[in-house]
């Protein structure tokens, strides 16, 4: 497909429905467990990626005619590595408590495999605006997924959101949401639902 011709919304889509990182290609989740605890750590990590994905996509693309195959993903990785460390540096300088929050799973965003896939995949064979809009949709979608996790996480194991409380002190919080059981629990129930409307959404398109 050439790149004039490359539906934009369909590749933003792609990234926040239909491709969806966690609830789809299920990639990322060691850091979608680990910072999902609240809202405010879900947020600040799915941002910090999507700003890495959206930068690395458009500085692969824009190079990946001078990019050695044999060296490709070693590039791939120092461009990456470049961009995390700017997002780190800046949550560091203006948002101290999140980047303390976050801790490692900041740095260790030039390692996660949707950055790095989105790179090889799509920054590699694409132009600089589709491998934007490719790295928006995917942070978005990352984000996003992020979010809603977190949210149900937050809600049931402290009863706040956002660390605003929201079900009252008659609520007894459910200890487990906050630990690595609740959330594998909390995102297998979200991708089993996603998996079924999706099959309906395919059968109702193959009935019309």
């Amino acid at each position: 497909m050439s790149e004039e011709k490359l539906p934009l919304g369909r590749v933003l889509m792609n990234g926040l429905i239909f491709e969806n990182p966690v609830f789809v290609q299920l990639l990322g989740m060691c850091p979608t467990l680990a910072t999902s605890t609240t809202v405010a750590n879900a947020l600040g990590m799915g941002l910090s990626a999507t700003a890495v994905l959206i930068g690395s996509n458009i500085a692969i693309a824009a190079l990946r005619r001078f990019i050695p195959e044999k060296v490709r993903i070693a590039a791939y990785i120092i461009i990456i590595a470049g961009f995390v460390t700017a997002v780190d540096l800046l949550l560091q300088a203006f948002l101290p408590e999140l980047s303390e929050s976050l801790g490692v799973f900041i740095p260790l965003i030039v390692v996660n495999c949707i950055i790095l896939a989105r790179a090889e995949a799509f920054a590699s064979k694409h132009g600089v605006l589709p491998s934007a809009v490719d790295g928006l949709g995917m942070g978005l979608g990352f984000t996003g997924a992020l979010l809603l996790l977190a949210t149900i996480r937050e809600i049931l194991g402290a009863g706040t959101w956002f660390g605003i409380p929201i079900l009252g002190e008659a609520y007894k919080p459910m200890i487990t949401m906050s630990t690595t059981t609740g959330g594998f629990l909390v995102l297998g129930c979200l991708i089993a639902c996603v998996q079924a409307i999706s099959q309906r959404s395919q059968k109702k398109e193959a009935s019309k």
